[in-house]
């Protein structure tokens, strides 16, 4: 027998061993062991991995229909770190990593992404996103200024996806039975709100400079984005960049306030509208609809102590306090609910508490209109008006002047330096 046949018969015997073989699909891919079949799957794609990142990753994939496929992180160490946290969620190593986001961005195999990087980047980052065919979870602020926020709505209705802003207390059960005490008459008529904010900070000094890291180790170029030029800092890289007026947004009062002035806009039932006047005090900033209604922004010196006389501390981070003219309603991220009169305490005495940020239902709100195409409980439009809301008030604060605003045109009235101030200078980053 030749060699040649000899190998053919090899050949033969090995495929007939392959086949008569039990074929071993894992279980995960056929849709078992609580997870949803390939073909079923919201693929997600990730763009930034700091503490808050991994937050919402953490309860992003406790969905059985969603995977991570990919990270993108300009720090090698987070990149890695994510990679890692990944790749073991799955038992794995298939998750792909990224120093540049718009790579990651080029692959047809991703149906969203989640956009966790610092508040210079979230709105950029969105809309190129979306223009790649993405839907996208971003975190808030979702845009440093009141122009990005509104190009960031724009480009999401004309690109017909998918958005979820981060504020995700629209998602949890206290915050939600506040609003239906109000939208039910229950306090009588709405005529004052309460949303807490850090009290705002203005800081345009630069940490002292550093050598640059290697491209490799962290792109500065990228972090930097579409803030303005300054040297590098690691600190900045880690955290301290929160305050610094080119990377942080509204004087830090969005970093609360993107959340409790939102849950005020929905409760006085103004997501299409927003205040007409921002007047700026010591002690917080005074605001009015054209309904009459005011929402106070009060400002916490510090963001667990030193509260507001009109909160209970007990109530956690993120307070809220509606007042009617037959009662009042508030709560927190405690859980808990305030009510008054003492009638009203059998209205929210089945409430379930739940304690902290339920971004779980959130994501799942996000997933479930990814599939359904429906708006989102934080919806372009939504964010647009509450996020301008806040940078109205910052406004008002830094110029340290009454403000008056149209609502349909989002511009303030007879203020040149204030509607200067709707934008930014961006800087060109893509090098």
């Amino acid at each position: 027998m030749t060699e040649s046949a000899n190998l053919s018969r090899r050949t033969v015997l090995k495929q007939a061993a392959w086949l008569a073989a039990p074929l071993i699909v894992p279980a995960t891919a056929l849709g078992r062991e609580g997870r949803a079949a390939p073909s079923e799957r919201i693929t997600l794609g990730m763009i930034g991995f700091g503490p808050r990142g991994k937050y919402d990753l953490t309860a992003m994939l406790k969905h059985a229909d969603l995977q991570c496929v990919a990270l993108c992180e300009v720090q090698a160490s987070r990149r890695e770190a994510g990679k890692k946290f990944i790749d073991g969620h799955y038992g794995n190593q298939d998750c792909q990593t990224y120093g540049d986001f718009r790579e990651m961005l080029e692959r047809k195999d991703i149906d969203a992404v989640l956009v966790a990087t610092g508040d210079r980047w979230h709105a950029a980052a969105s809309i190129l996103a979306a223009k790649a065919g993405k839907d996208v979870y971003s975190e808030k602020p979702c845009g440093i200024t009141i122009q990005a926020c509104q190009e960031l709505a724009d480009t999401m209705i004309r690109e017909k996806r998918v958005f979820q802003a981060g504020t995700q207390r629209r998602s949890v059960v206290n915050f939600q039975k506040a609003v239906e005490l109000v939208h039910s008459g229950k306090i009588g008529k709405l005529h004052t709100m309460h949303a807490s904010v850090y009290f705002p900070t203005l800081d345009n000094t630069w940490l002292p400079a550093q050598p640059m890291p290697p491209k490799a180790v962290v792109d500065w170029n990228l972090w930097l984005g579409p803030a303005a030029w300054r040297p590098f800092n690691q600190q900045y890289c880690d955290g301290r960049w929160r305050g610094h007026w080119d990377f942080d947004s509204g004087a830090r009062l969005l970093d609360w306030g993107a959340h409790t002035v939102d849950l005020c806009q929905w409760a006085n039932q103004a997501d299409d509208t927003l205040p007409v006047e921002y007047e700026p005090t010591d002690t917080n900033i005074v605001c009015r609809y054209a309904n009459g209604v005011k929402l106070i922004l009060d400002f916490l010196k510090t963001p667990f102590g030193d509260r507001s006389p009109h909160y209970i501390s007990r109530l956690g981070t993120c307070p809220v306090r509606f007042v009617g003219d037959q009662g009042s309603v508030e709560t927190g991220d405690s859980g808990e609910l305030v009510v008054t009169p003492d009638a009203l305490q059998k209205e929210v005495a089945s409430t379930p508490r739940v304690v902290g940020l339920d971004v779980g239902t959130h994501s799942r709100n996000f997933l479930d209109c990814i599939r359904s195409r429906k708006p989102t409980a934080a919806n372009p439009e939504v964010m647009r008006r509450s996020h301008i809301a806040c940078h109205a008030a910052a406004l008002a604060w830094i110029l340290g002047r009454k403000l008056k605003m149209d609502p349909a045109k989002e511009t303030f009235l007879g203020d040149d330096e204030a509607n200067l101030l709707r934008s930014r200078p961006t800087r060109q980053w893509a090098i």
